[in-house]
C-alpha cells in the first residue's frame, strides 16, 4: 500500500487523510463540492499547525506531510490508487452509488472500504464485482487523536483484504478491531442507544443538559457526557445510525427519541452547525431545554 484515496473532506474524511498522510502514505483527498474540499484542506492545515505548535512535528516534518495531499473534485483522481476509504454521508443509497462508481473507475485490485458507522457492508460489497475487496475501516471522531479502527468483514471479504487493510491501520498508528457485519458493528450498537436515552431523559424532563451529561462524566468516568457526544458526533449521523439500528433490528428500544428527529429538522446538528444541545462559537456555551429554548 503506497497510495489512498479518500472520498468526502468532511470532519471525518479530512482527519482520516491527515492520519494517511502523516503515516507516509501518499493521498488523494476527493470531494465534489470545492468549497468542501477547500474548507477540509484548511482543517488538516490547522491540524498539521497544532501538531507543530506542540512540538510534536518540526515545520519540516508539517511541510512534508501536507505535500502528500492532493485535493480534487474529481472522483476519476482515486483511479490507480491501492485503497479507498469513502468518508461521506451516512444514506445507503448515496454510498451504494459511490460504490458502484469505484467498482467501475478503480483497478481491478483497489481495495474500496468504507468509513461507515453503521450500514452493512455486506450490502456495500454486492452492489459491486469485487464484494471480496470491500471492506469496513470504522475511524472513530477525531481520527487523528482516537486509536481504534473498526475493521467490519462482509460476508463476502476476503482474507487478504482483510489483512491488507489490518496492516494500513497499524501503520496509521491505529489499533484495529476485527468486528463481523451486523447494523451499528459494536461501537454504535452500543454507543448510540445510550445517547438516544440521555436525549429521552432530556427530551421528558428528567434533567436538563448539563445534569446529564455530568452524571455520566462524573458518576461513571465517561470523559464526555452523552448531549455533549451527540454534537460531537453530529445530531443528524446519530439519527441516520439510529434508524439503521430501528431498521436493521426492528426493535423498538432503537427507536429515535422524537426531540433528536426535531432538532435535526430545526437544523440543529451540533458543533458543525454552532448549536444543537449546547450552542458553539464566540458567546457563551448555553445548554439546551425542550420548552424554553437556550439557556
Amino acid at each position: 500500500m503506497q497510495t489512498i484515496g479518500v472520498i468526502g473532506a468532511g470532519t471525518m474524511g479530512n482527519g482520516i487523510a491527515q492520519v494517511a498522510a502523516g503515516s507516509g502514505f501518499e493521498v488523494r483527498l476527493i470531494d465534489s463540492s470545492a468549497d468542501a474540499l477547500e474548507r477540509g484542506l484548511g482543517r488538516i492545515d490547522s491540524g498539521l499547525a497544532r501538531l507543530q505548535s506542540k512540538e510534536k512535528i518540526s515545520a519540516e516534518e508539517k511541510e512534508t506531510i501536507r505535500s502528500r495531499i492532493v485535493g480534487s473534485t474529481a472522483i476519476s483522481a482515486v483511479a490507480d490508487v491501492d485503497l479507498v476509504v469513502e468518508a461521506i454521508v451516512e444514506k445507503l443509497e448515496v454510498k451504494s452509488a459511490l460504490f458502484t462508481e469505484l467498482d467501475r473507475i478503480c483497478a481491478v485490485d483497489t481495495i474500496l472500504a468504507s468509513n461507515t458507522s453503521s450500514i452493512s457492508i455486506t450490502r456495500l460489497g454486492a452492489v459491486t464485482g469485487r464484494a471480496g475487496k470491500v471492506i469496513g475501516m470504522h475511524f472513530m471522531n477525531p481520527a487523528p487523536v482516537m486509536k481504534l479502527v473498526e475493521i467490519i468483514r462482509g460476508l463476502a471479504t476476503d482474507q487478504e483484504t482483510y489483512e491488507a487493510v489490518e496492516r494500513v491501520a497499524k501503520t496509521m498508528g491505529k489499533t484495529p478491531v476485527e468486528i463481523h457485519d451486523a447494523p451499528g458493528f459494536v461501537s454504535n450498537r452500543v454507543l448510540m442507544p445510550m445517547i438516544n436515552e440521555a436525549i429521552f431523559c432530556l427530551h421528558e424532563g428528567v434533567g436538563d443538559a448539563r445534569s446529564i451529561d455530568d452524571v455520566m462524566r462524573l458518576g461513571m468516568n465517561h470523559p464526555m457526557g452523552p448531549l455533549a457526544l451527540a454534537d460531537l458526533v453530529g445530531l443528524d449521523v446519530c439519527l441516520d445510525i439510529l434508524r439503521v439500528l430501528h431498521r436493521g433490528f426492528a426493535d423498538s428500544k432503537y427507536r429515535p427519541c422524537p426531540l433528536l428527529i426535531k432538532m435535526v429538522d430545526a437544523g440543529f446538528l451540533g458543533r458543525k452547525s454552532g448549536r444543537g444541545f449546547y450552542t458553539y462559537g464566540d458567546d457563551e456555551s448555553l445548554a439546551f431545554h425542550p420548552s424554553q429554548g437556550y439557556l
